[in-house]
C-alpha cells in the first residue's frame, strides 16, 4: 500500500526509551552503543591529557570551536583573538573611536549647541519664530481691540434704543 505524497526518513523515527525500560534494562537500544561511549569517552580522555601537555609546552589555552578542531587552516587573513590579562592591561591608554562613532558623538553635540543656541534666540530659526510669534501677538491684540470696540458700540445701541 502507497504511504502518500510524503515519505519518512529512511531512518525512520526516532525512539526513546522511559525511566521505567532504563531501570528494568529493557531499553530497545542496542548493546553495542555503550561499548563505542566507551570508547569514545576514553579516547577524548586521552585526547585532552595530550592536548593539555602540548598547550603547557606550548603557552596556549585558547579552545577550539566548532569545526575548528577538526580543520587545521593556514589563513594568513585570520585574525586570531588577543588575550589581555587584566594585569598587563593598559589603564591610561585611550581607546580611539571609529569614524562612525566620532561622526555620531560630533553630530550630537552639534545638535546640543544649536539646541542651546535656538532656546537662547539666536540662530536664524529662532529669529524667525520670535518675529512670527510678535506679529501674531500684535493682531490679537489688535482683534481684541477691535472686538472691544464692537462690544462698546452695541451697548451703546441699545442704551440709545431703550431711552
Amino acid at each position: 500500500m502507497g504511504r502518500g505524497k510524503f515519505k519518512g526518513k529512511p531512518t525512520g523515527r526516532r525512539q526513546f526509551s522511559t525511566p521505567e525500560e532504563m531501570l528494568a534494562g529493557t531499553s530497545t537500544r542496542p548493546r553495542t552503543f555503550k561499548k563505542e561511549e566507551v570508547k569514545d569517552k576514553e579516547e577524548e580522555s586521552q585526547e585532552e591529557s595530550e592536548e593539555e601537555s602540548e598547550e603547557e609546552s606550548e603557552g596556549e589555552s585558547a579552545k577550539k570551536k566548532g569545526t575548528q578542531g577538526v580543520i587545521e587552516i593556514e589563513n594568513p587573513n585570520l585574525v586570531k583573538p588577543k588575550t589581555l590579562k587584566a594585569k598587563d592591561a593598559d589603564l591610561e591608554k585611550t581607546t580611539e573611536l571609529s569614524r562612525r562613532e566620532r561622526e555620531e558623538l560630533e553630530k550630537q553635540r552639534a545638535h546640543e549647541r544649536y539646541m542651546r543656541l535656538q532656546e537662547q534666540g539666536k540662530t536664524e530659526q529662532a529669529k524667525k519664530d520670535l518675529e512670527r510669534l510678535q506679529l501674531i501677538r500684535q493682531q490679537r491684540a489688535e482683534a481684541a481691540k477691535k472686538r472691544e470696540e464692537e462690544k462698546t458700540a452695541r451697548e451703546q445701541k441699545k442704551a440709545e434704543a431703550r431711552k
